[in-house]
């Protein structure tokens, strides 16, 4: 999280309770993919919180370098690859179902190429005004279109959704991202993340939520 190592750890704590409760309710493979959702934001939430302590207590700054590379690995490639795939379960719409696959494509992809740049380019964490700054020494984060490489699979799969309440769970992405990247552009990996947590609370209301076919499953 954006804020602090006890917002951290809190958010976290909430979200991995999301994500069990989640999972146990739900009764077939599409559910128990999407229940994923929020447990994953909850480890992603804790490294977060472990980067935290490590750039403001020097005690813990043995952890820095690990805290930056796996939270950026949760953010830039689990993301683009898990969110497509989830909704892709859910989906029964053959012309629906080729788009996000091809998102889902696309998203490993992209992964693919973050994963070579991590392991080849440094990153820093640097904390100030509340909010941690990531600065990837890799090409492809430097150039404006990123942000829109990394918005197609992870945003624009959800949206493309046949089932009502994943599209809102997209457009409530797509809004949590705007927020970020006008208002926090510098903290936007950040911050989006934060959003991103907390909207994965939704998840639960979809899991329960006894969809009709005519939602799309």
């Amino acid at each position: 999280m954006c804020f602090s190592a006890t917002a951290s750890f809190s958010a976290s704590a909430s979200l991995a309770i999301i994500g069990v409760v989640s999972f146990v309710k739900a009764k077939d493979t599409p559910r128990k993919v999407m229940a994923g959702i929020p447990f994953v934001f909850a480890i992603q939430q804790c490294v977060e919180g472990v980067l935290w302590m490590s750039l403001l207590h020097p005690a813990w700054h043995r952890w820095e370098g690990a805290a930056t590379y796996l939270f950026q690995v949760f953010a830039q490639v689990v993301w683009p690859v898990y969110i497509p795939l989830s909704i892709l379960f859910f989906e029964n719409s053959r012309s629906r179902q080729r788009m996000i696959f091809l998102l889902f494509l696309f998203g490993v992809g992209l992964s693919a190429c973050t994963c070579y740049y991590l392991y080849q380019y440094p990153v820093q964490a640097i904390a100030e005004h509340h909010h941690i700054r990531y600065e990837p020494g890799f090409p492809l984060a430097q150039k404006w279109y990123y942000g829109l490489l990394y918005f197609l699979p992870t945003i624009l799969a959800p949206i493309l959704s046949s089932v009502r309440h994943i599209r809102w769970l997209g457009y409530l992405f797509l809004f949590s991202y705007a927020v970020s990247r006008v208002l926090f552009h510098f903290y936007e990996i950040s911050v989006w993340c934060f959003f991103g947590a907390l909207i994965s609370a939704m998840v639960l209301f979809i899991i329960t939520r006894p969809l009709k076919m005519s939602d799309g499953v």
